[in-house]
């Protein structure tokens, strides 16, 4: 990761969250590297947790409480999110009837919310939209009582994943028109992550005036948003190098020190093809019609699931055994989901100062794999 376009997208967002005098916080299920949060504390004041693990960080590496939501608590780990947050936002209304006893005698005051679902999202990937039918997340409005329940101070919303402003307008529009009746009985609206507000093509005007609109109609409230990628949008590569080339009817390949499915499993997972710093991204299936003189070639990994490639990019010359291929913008959501797949090595961790210095926050060693698997 690179300080310089850390701090820039840090001071973007904290001039967004001055001007529209709303509270941004850094969601950890996208960015959850604790070696760098000195940094982002001096911008920012909170985090957002989905889990004691990520709660604990927050409280003891962020060193705040954290703002909590989890589609469900259970006894036995609803008492760390007592200790680390500050709020806690249940997803159901049985899950808030349940807990909401301990959270009300808690040592340390806890604010309490529900997730709400505005049944609107346009996220097009049904993996990443959670207001698809059926979905498991959030409560209907008209599963709501005309008097909320005692000690329900604020509704959470979560519907966009990378999404432009004029996207959370069309939302708000939907949330204000389901459940603008309840805002006078709340403290606090959370409008969720997914507000890739450091994109280029972002219109933080247009977004800032959203927000202000918001509040004027609604003052009491103290609005929230919990992005997670657009901390870290486009502020780290991965460095991989070439180990082998390898053809299979005039497809082809080559074959890195890194997996997709173990470093990159987003990519599979949404599905997206990274970009490749040097190279031409071209569809997936351009490498199958390629000459050798065109130098198109899938890129795959080194585990052994016969899946772990992706194609096809266009290079200006021929790849060569040891040449370095950089995987452009793989910060954000790459790193929390690496998984030890095959045993095979992670790539270090490391921080590029301002002043050219290379701070390795971590490299991996065999133990890493052998003490997860026990």
């Amino acid at each position: 990761m690179e300080e310089k376009l850390l701090r820039k997208n840090l001071s973007l967002i904290k001039q967004v969250a001055d001007q529209a005098g709303v509270e941004i916080i850094l969601a950890f299920k996208a960015f959850a590297m604790w070696k760098s949060f000195p940094i982002f504390r001096e911008y920012i004041r909170f985090t957002t947790a989905s889990s004691e693990y990520e709660a604990r960080l927050a409280y003891e590496e962020f060193g705040s409480r954290a703002h909590a939501y989890s589609p469900a608590y259970t006894e036995q780990n609803f008492p760390s999110f007592l200790k680390y947050c500050s709020h806690i936002t249940f997803n159901s209304l049985s899950q808030f009837e349940r807990f909401y006893p301990m959270a009300a005698a808690a040592s340390e005051p806890i604010s309490c919310g529900l997730r709400v679902n505005p049944e609107y999202s346009e996220v097009e990937v049904e993996l990443y939209n959670p207001c698809a039918p059926g979905t498991r997340f959030g409560v209907m409005a008209d599963q709501l009582p005309d008097v909320l329940p005692e000690g329900i101070e604020g509704f959470h919303c979560h519907c966009h994943c990378e999404s432009s402003s004029y996207e959370l307008e069309r939302t708000l529009q939907h949330i204000e028109e389901k459940f603008s009746r309840w805002f006078p009985q709340l403290k606090w609206l959370n409008l969720g992550g997914g507000h890739l507000m450091t994109r280029k093509d972002y219109d933080t005007e247009h977004l800032i005036g959203l927000l202000k609109g918001l509040k004027q109609r609604y003052p009491h409230l103290q609005i929230i948003l919990e992005p997670g990628s657009a901390f870290t949008w486009q502020t780290g590569p991965l460095v991989a190098s070439v180990v082998d080339i390898v053809e299979n009817r005039g497809i082809r390949t080559a074959i890195l020190d890194v997996s997709f499915t173990c470093h990159m499993p987003d990519c599979l997972e949404m599905p997206y093809q990274p970009a490749v710093r040097g190279a031409e991204t071209l569809p997936a299936d351009a490498v199958k019609t390629a000459s050798p003189g065109d130098h198109i070639y899938r890129l795959g990994g080194n585990s052994c699931l016969s899946g772990d490639y992706m194609g096809s990019w266009k290079f200006d010359h021929e790849l060569q055994i040891g040449e370095r291929i950089i995987f452009e913008d793989m910060i954000h959501y790459t790193m929390v989901k690496t998984n030890m797949f095959n045993g095979i090595h992670h790539p270090s961790v490391a921080l590029l100062h301002e002043d050219g210095e290379l701070e390795i926050y971590r490299n991996f060693r065999y133990e890493d794999y052998r003490d997860r698997m026990c």
